[in-house]
């Protein structure tokens, strides 16, 4: 009877072992900043909160952001995350929940120290409009400063648009609040700094997004991060990873977002 009741015990542990599936999710080749840590924490206590084990596993994927998409629409990788746009929506399941609650739509600029002086007129769009920034080329931010007559170079690297403006050759950079104060520690460049009087703020959504051969994860997503919304699990956390205090110190510059969308 007990040789039984092990065998027993032991098929259903293979069973269990079994049914745990396995995801991939991408995983950028660059330095892993606290906009990347408070993710990759969400993404595991939301599956718990869903009760839904996986074992994870990262598939090492270029920083780029629509290749990256891409990759998920051919079944490459299971899950990433990306800042929402229509076009991307048709690649992946998007699953909508703002992950950073709209801060990644307010954006800091980063400038360099020798153009403070010449910041301190910058109180509007009209005088954002006389400078240049840089963006990630294939970056929905980049259309929508471009949509609101800024001026905006596209570049395909990523550290070379720290660089442009740390040679005064480029104007301002703007970054998330969530991104911006881990990004400037990593820079060597001393001469960058975040301006302190202003910052962009525009509607944006950072969702997850889940193959579409993986609909049950997609759901299980929603559902454990909204138990975390609930229970105030997420709130938690997003104060753990992220000093907020710039925005009540700053003065918001208001842009229009034409593609962004809340269905």
């Amino acid at each position: 009877m007990v040789k039984r009741v092990i065998y027993l015990m032991l098929i259903l542990l293979g069973v269990a072992a079994e049914a745990k599936s396995t995801i991939y999710v991408a995983k950028e080749m660059r330095p892993l900043y606290d906009r990347d840590l408070f993710l990759y924490e969400l993404l595991d206590l939301s599956l718990k909160a869903a009760e839904y084990p996986v074992d994870i596993q990262h598939v090492k994927v270029h920083p780029h952001q629509q290749r990256t998409l891409l990759a998920l629409s051919k079944g490459e990788v299971d899950l990433h995350w990306s800042m929402s746009s229509p076009a991307r929506e048709k690649l992946a399941i998007a699953v909508k929940f703002p992950l950073f609650d709209g801060l990644i739509g307010k954006r800091a600029l980063l400038v360099h120290r020798a153009q403070l002086t010449r910041f301190e007129a910058v109180q509007s769009k009209a005088g954002l409009a006389k400078l240049v920034a840089v963006q990630g080329h294939d970056w929905p931010d980049t259309k929508i400063l471009a949509a609101n007559g800024l001026k905006v170079r596209p570049i395909v690297n990523y550290q070379a648009m720290f660089d442009l403006v740390n040679n005064q050759k480029a104007d301002y950079f703007p970054r998330s609040v969530v991104e911006v104060d881990s990004e400037l520690a990593a820079q060597s460049a001393t001469e960058l700094v975040k301006l302190p009087g202003v910052y962009l703020s525009y509607p944006a959504h950072f969702y997850f997004f889940v193959n579409k051969q993986k609909p049950q994860l997609a759901a299980k997503l929603a559902q454990g991060l909204k138990r975390m919304k609930d229970n105030g699990q997420y709130e938690q956390l997003l104060a753990r990873y992220f000093d907020l205090s710039f925005l009540t110190t700053a003065q918001p510059i208001y842009l229009d977002n034409p593609f962004f969308h809340t269905d």
